[in-house]
């Protein structure tokens, strides 16, 4: 059982910790986060204390590892006092906003030894489990090119004044709460990507951030891949493999459409399942030495670059490369 800490006890730091109650492998017995006041009457109907700062959690012996739900900007400097104090990590998405800053806090968790894992949720759907393997085993063929969409409506509930209404926060808008998701996806399936071009700006909403954000991605296994995120419309997750013996498209969290060349659709369907308990269990298991965290370092790191590529490619123009 890993005793943690939650950082960050807004919205979705609420969520991680609901997700893991009852689990035998991870337990929250502590926390922090900028408005403690806020967040009294929910530590205590979760039996864990609630911490005065940062520094306090990292002090505090009993806890073994820190979840990190706080501002973006926030996870560098954090993963790596973490690493420094002894303490695993797992840091929501996004990991950091650089690539330098992402080299950086993995290579801080390597030399002090500790277990690092980036919330990437959507590893842990059975469909995106399955479509990985049709395109490993080439039962698919030859992969010539992808097609992502992720969006939500997030954006219209942003108050005007908090931190993910600020273009520092979420560069590129629909990225950093919704797009990186599906970039890790895309890795995970098709490996790193080495150049991207990508077009970003606000249409609709009143917040200074991007609603509109589509771009390009050349990987370097060779495929060609589309990916389109928004945080102001409906809800959307879809990505669409196109191989030389066929193509598979993820409609949703639990459906998966299989069809063959000359064959007709097939249809799979799967049950849900809490992707964040998941995650959480499998850092837990990473930690304990019994499980590897799916997302790996390098592909962590080549994440944050497609992300700060992107908002570059964006302001300039054109293709750029991802380092």
């Amino acid at each position: 059982m890993v005793k943690a800490a939650v950082v960050g006890l807004g919205r979705w730091g609420q969520v991680l910790v609901n997700s893991a109650k009852g689990s035998d492998k991870i337990r929250f017995v502590a926390g922090c986060t900028r408005t403690p006041a806020k967040a009294e009457a929910f530590a205590q109907a979760n039996g864990f204390r609630l911490l005065p700062d940062y520094a306090a959690v990292l002090a505090d012996p009993a806890v073994e590892a820190v979840v990190l739900a706080t501002p973006h900007t926030q996870h560098a400097e954090q993963v790596a006092a973490a690493a420094a104090a002894g303490k695993h990590v797992f840091c929501d998405k996004p990991f950091t906003l650089t690539r330098d800053s992402a080299a950086a806090s993995v290579a801080a968790c390597a030399k002090a030894g500790v277990t690092l894992a980036v919330g990437h949720n959507r590893r842990f759907l059975p469909g995106y489990a399955e479509l990985g393997q049709l395109i490993r085993s080439g039962e698919l063929g030859t992969i010539l090119q992808v097609e992502g969409a992720v969006t939500g409506s997030g954006a219209f509930s942003y108050a005007p004044d908090g931190w993910r209404a600020s273009p520092t926060e979420s560069p590129a808008g629909g990225m950093t709460a919704l797009g990186i998701h599906m970039v890790d996806a895309l890795i995970g399936l098709l490996g790193p990507v080495k150049a991207v071009a990508a077009l970003s700006w606000r249409r609709a909403i009143e917040i200074p951030i991007d609603d509109t954000t589509a771009m390009l991605l050349h990987f370097a296994g060779g495929a060609a891949g589309t990916l389109v995120t928004s945080p102001a419309t409906a809800q959307c997750w879809r990505i669409q493999v196109y191989g030389t013996k066929g193509t598979a498209e993820m409609r949703g969290e639990t459906q998966l459409v299989v069809t063959k060349v000359g064959g007709k659709p097939e249809t799979r369907s799967y049950d849900p399942i809490d992707k964040e308990r998941a995650e959480l269990e499998c850092f837990a298991d990473a930690v304990a030495g019994r499980a590897t965290f799916p997302v790996s370092d390098a592909d962590a790191v080549n994440g944050v670059s497609v992300l700060e590529q992107v908002e570059r490619s964006a302001r300039a123009g054109g293709w750029v490369d991802v380092p």
